[in-house]
């Protein structure tokens, strides 16, 4: 579903990414989904049908969410790691970093697509004590399938990172979508 357009709304089982977007106006997008705060909790609540299934995160949310948790950051890491969004799906403890990555010239994000390992083990360290898994994946535009970035998309799947383009199919997060009239019928 893309904000502002009519790309895919009809399919509703994914997130579609121009640009600067927000996460979390994205997902409220998609029916059956409300994002909002959670009484006491840090960052907002994702709600699917009235119930919480996960918790979305940014910058400075993450370290209060750790905080909650009574996880001490500076014990684990030296430096904070500000993530554009954090998405906790719940039902599969995992936290997905999601960094979106629009280009039109060439510049600093070619070099930055190649920290996505180093990245993923320092949110590896600050979580696993809560057992938690870490998927660290990159939203890129159309801008990064040229043939010179082969190599580094590579990379990014031989280090256990993911990339995606342009959009991010709910069913890949682990997050439920409403079937369809049509669906409902034939199901």
């Amino acid at each position: 579903m893309k904000i502002g357009g009519i790309g895919g709304a009809n399919t509703q089982t994914g997130l579609n990414f121009e640009r600067k977007v927000d996460f979390q106006k994205l997902i409220e997008a998609i029916p059956g989904y409300e994002v909002k705060k959670v009484l006491g909790k840090a960052g907002m609540g994702v709600f699917f049908e009235g119930k919480l299934i996960a918790r979305c995160f940014r910058k400075h949310d993450f370290y209060q969410f750790l905080s909650e948790s009574g996880i001490d950051w500076k014990s684990l890491i030296s430096k904070k790691l500000l993530p554009d969004d954090a998405l906790l799906v719940i039902v599969r403890e995992t936290l997905f970093i999601i960094e979106v990555k629009y280009q039109q010239v060439a510049g600093s994000v070619d070099e930055k697509l190649q920290t996505c390992d180093f990245k993923r083990k320092q949110y590896l360290k600050l979580v696993s004590v809560l057992g938690l898994k870490v998927e660290y994946v990159y939203v890129l535009s159309d801008w990064f399938k040229k043939p010179e970035y082969k190599d580094v998309l590579e990379y990014i799947h031989s280090v256990n990172c993911h990339y995606r383009f342009n959009e991010l199919p709910m069913a890949w997060l682990g997050l439920p979508v409403r079937k369809s009239i049509a669906e409902e019928k034939s199901g």
